[in-house]
C-alpha cells in the first residue's frame, strides 16, 4: 500500500501486477465497526440520524417518515431507540439531533464520512451482523439434523 498526501486528504493506492496503482478507500476504523454492530439496528436508523445532524434543526415524526420513506410508526419506533441512544433529545419545536456526549458527537461526525465513502460495506455489515434479520432468514434454510 502506498499512501499519497493530496489537498488535506489521504489517499491509498495499491499496486497491481503489472505495476499500475489503483485508488483504494481506507478500511472502516475498528471503533465504528464495533459501534455499526453493537449499537446501530438498521440503515434507515443512520439515514435518520445523518439528517437529523445535517440540518440540526428540530424535526417532526411524519416530516421525518416522508423524508426517508417509512411509515410513520417504523419512524416513532427510529425516533424512541435514537432517545434512548442518547442521540436525540425532544423539546417544544419537536425533535432534534443532541447526544448526549462530545465522544458521542464526534463517532457520528466520523461514522459520517465512513458512511460516504463504504455505503455498501456499512449497509452489508448492518444487514449480516449475528441475531440480524438478514442473519435469521438464513438461518431459517439452514438443514438441521432430524428436522
Amino acid at each position: 500500500m502506498v499512501q499519497y498526501k493530496f489537498h488535506a486528504h489521504n489517499i491509498l493506492f495499491s499496486p497491481i501486477k503489472d505495476g499500475r496503482l489503483t485508488m483504494v478507500s481506507p478500511p472502516i476504523p475498528d471503533d465504528i465497526r464495533r459501534y455499526l454492530v453493537q449499537c446501530v439496528p438498521s440503515v434507515p436508523y443512520i439515514e435518520a440520524v445523518l439528517l437529523m445532524r445535517e440540518g440540526r434543526h428540530a424535526w417532526q415524526p411524519d416530516a421525518l417518515a416522508r423524508r426517508l420513506y417509512l411509515s410513520e410508526d417504523d419512524t416513532q419506533r427510529l425516533l424512541a431507540r435514537m432517545q434512548a441512544d442518547g442521540i436525540i433529545a425532544g423539546d417544544a419545536g419537536g425533535l432534534r439531533y443532541s447526544p448526549a456526549s462530545a465522544d458521542l458527537d464526534e463517532l457520528w461526525t466520523r461514522l459520517a464520512v465512513v458512511y460516504a465513502h463504504h455505503l455498501i460495506e456499512v449497509s452489508t455489515l448492518i444487514h449480516t451482523k449475528p441475531g440480524g434479520k438478514a442473519q435469521m432468514l438464513a438461518d431459517a434454510f439452514v438443514w438441521r439434523k432430524g428436522k
